[in-house]
């Protein structure tokens, strides 16, 4: 079957990824939303808020206390006029704009006041948009007003019908739009700064406002289109007195001149609330209040500079993809699931701070990029370690007893492969007069003499549960009690010896009735302290025993060519022996050795399982 290279494959996701991210910030605008975008800007939002105060704004409230102090509402024209009035002349506002909308006439004097102060004074009048396209009947209330010259009419955004003031204030020329458009969770986070009406562009409330008033020059507008309320400050941030105490002249006028006012109504009565980022029921007014202190931020030139943001969540998408393609193969899987963790909270990070300078791009890309990581490349890299691993336990298994190998998995043992001092018994077996057998034998027949003569050795090992070592050419290491200690080890590997004995005989033979030389094999055999365990490097692991017992069994293997007899055995297998018997060959200083080493043999005349003798602890033969 063909598989795709695992290089390739981690490449693929990683790519994947970073197109997420892509799609987020340059695809569709329901893209933008998918990702959770605006719910994660609403909780930036709400951290960020401030309640400091705005002094460039004065909002006059048309609350329940005013109308209970002066009359329920709708008031007189004659009353709205006087407010305004008195807000130009008392105390020195700069502007004044009415969230009021005015679309039938009422009393003349009143209506005629308003008429004035809207056509010669700062003020500036209401009318609301409607932008809900399949209306059975388009809204045609009252008379349009206010159209901006010159205004780019394609880059507005079109409405569908409006509520207008009646034709007595249709004079004005400053008129502004209240009419919202929330987006489709409900919530108002943008307002239309130029509308298009029938060919002709009307402006919003605010921008009407700061642009006749403010005392600056006109906002160059970074976009026509919907512009994002900012929400710096929060309702408590703004000077909020009511009409009532402006009517009556309560306030100090000295602490309120010069400043932006905004008229309407926070009452519920007036049903004037909507869903912000900082509420689910937050007074209309409020709305104009922060897209005021929006354009003045940007006029004034104290909004924060602008940032790319969508580039820097391009670069982030890039970084954590790339990090993750290079760590993920070297890291296990919780690691890897802590490190997307960590790279999710430095982006959320990022994107605080981002999202103040960058109202537009999606805060949330990089997330859904590393959540698909975490869902592609995490399980990815798991289910190629976990082939890994089959592969290597399938590898250990060719070395190590299948009985071993299930006993290490179900051991409680942290690293069962850590070095560790055990009680082991090591054999060393090997071909005498190797060079000999095969030098004039085909390149053919001599692999197949060493691979039969090595499977004489490994079969018991394995059968006896003994841990494979290594081979040596034409010979092997085993060893028993590591990984993990077991009871008579010693038995068990001299067990192993007359296997392997016997299955050598057999080959014997067979090559012998073939026209071959004999083989003989060369066992050595001793217990004693090793350390076991992994001892491999950074390039290689191996796990293997070393200690002064298997030095022992490799000179004791070597000894066995000047004996008779194929297995040559230390004390310290004698002493630990149960089911043998043995016979003693005597002393023999050891290369290496600084003492003599009794050796022993098996004595030939015992059955090893039927007749159990241990040896006594005077190192004598029994």
């Amino acid at each position: 079957m063909f598989h795709l290279p695992p290089e390739l494959i981690r490449a693929a996701i990683a790519a994947a990824a970073i197109l997420l991210t892509v799609w987020s910030q340059w695809g569709p605008a329901p893209a933008v939303s998918f990702f959770g975008n605006e719910w994660l800007r609403d909780v930036f939002l709400k951290v960020q808020k401030s309640d400091a105060p705005e002094p460039r704004i004065l909002v006059v409230d048309i609350d329940e206390t005013s109308t209970a102090r002066l009359g329920p509402w709708p008031w007189p024209r004659e009353r709205i006029a006087e407010l305004v009035e008195t807000l130009l002349t008392e105390y020195g506002a700069r502007g004044v704009a009415l969230d009021i909308l005015m679309p039938e006439a009422a009393d003349a004097n009143g209506d005629t006041r308003l008429a004035l102060l809207a056509q010669h004074g700062p003020v500036v009048l209401a009318q609301a948009f409607d932008f809900q396209p399949n209306r059975p009947e388009p809204l045609r209330l009252g008379v349009l007003a206010g159209a901006t010259a010159g205004a780019a009419a394609q880059a507005a955004v079109p409405a569908t019908g409006y509520i207008a003031n009646h034709a007595g204030l249709a004079r004005a020329p400053k008129v502004g739009n209240i009419g919202f458009i929330p987006d489709p969770d409900g919530v108002l986070r943008r307002v239309p700064l130029q509308t298009r009406f029938e060919g002709r562009v009307y402006p919003a409330l605010s921008l009407a406002l700061l642009n006749c008033c403010s005392g600056g020059a006109p906002l160059a507008l970074p976009s026509t289109d919907m512009m994002r309320v900012s929400f710096t400050r929060d309702w408590p941030a703004y000077t909020v007195v009511t009409a009532a105490e402006i009517l009556r002249q309560e306030v100090d006028p000295g602490s309120l001149s010069g400043r932006l006012v905004l008229i309407g109504s926070s009452s519920l009565g007036q049903g004037d609330r909507v869903a912000t980022p900082l509420g689910s029921i937050r007074p209309g007014l409020g709305v104009q209040a922060a897209m005021l202190t929006t354009l003045l931020d940007l006029q004034q030139g104290v909004a924060p500079a602008p940032w790319p943001g969508a580039v820097l969540a391009l670069l982030f998408s890039l970084a954590s993809a790339l990090l993750a393609t290079y760590a993920f193969p070297r890291l296990s899987a919780v690691f890897s699931v802590g490190l997307l963790g960590a790279m999710s909270a430095c982006w959320l990070a990022v994107a605080y701070f981002a999202s103040r300078h960058d109202p537009d791009f999606s805060t949330t890309g990089p997330l859904a990029s590393n959540l698909f990581l975490l869902a592609f490349a995490v399980p990815y890299q798991w289910q190629l370690t976990q082939r890994r691993s089959r592969h290597l336990l399938d590898t250990l298994r060719q070395y190590v007893a299948p009985a071993v190998v299930q006993e290490l998995l179900r051991s409680d043992l942290d690293d069962p492969l850590q070095p560790r001092q055990l009680d082991v018994t090591t054999l060393i077996a090997d071909m005498e007069g190797y060079t000999s057998h095969v030098e004039s034998l085909p390149v053919e027949d001599a692999a197949r003499l060493t691979r039969d003569f090595l499977d004489c050795l490994t079969g018991p090992v394995i059968e006896a549960n003994g841990t494979l070592d290594k081979y040596t050419g034409d010979g092997l290491v085993a060893f028993w009690g590591a990984p993990l200690p077991m009871e008579r080890h010693a038995d068990l590997a001299l067990d192993a010896a007359r296997e392997i004995v016997r299955r050598v005989g057999v080959l014997s033979d067979a090559r012998v009735l073939a026209g071959h030389a004999p083989l003989r094999v060369r066992i050595g055999i001793e217990s004693g302290l090793a350390m076991a365990g992994d001892f491999g490097t950074s390039f290689r692991s191996i796990y293997t025993a070393v200690g002064d017992s298997v030095n022992t069994a490799s000179r004791l293997e070597q000894a066995a060519r000047d004996y008779p007899h194929e297995v040559i055995i230390g004390p310290g297998a004698v002493e630990r022996a149960s089911r043998h018997r043995f016979i003693l060959l005597g002393e023999r200083l050891l290369r290496g050795k600084e003492n003599p080493t009794t050796l022993f043999t098996f004595d030939p005349s015992m059955d090893p399982v039927t007749h159990a003798v241990k040896m006594p602890p005077t190192g004598q033969p029994a």
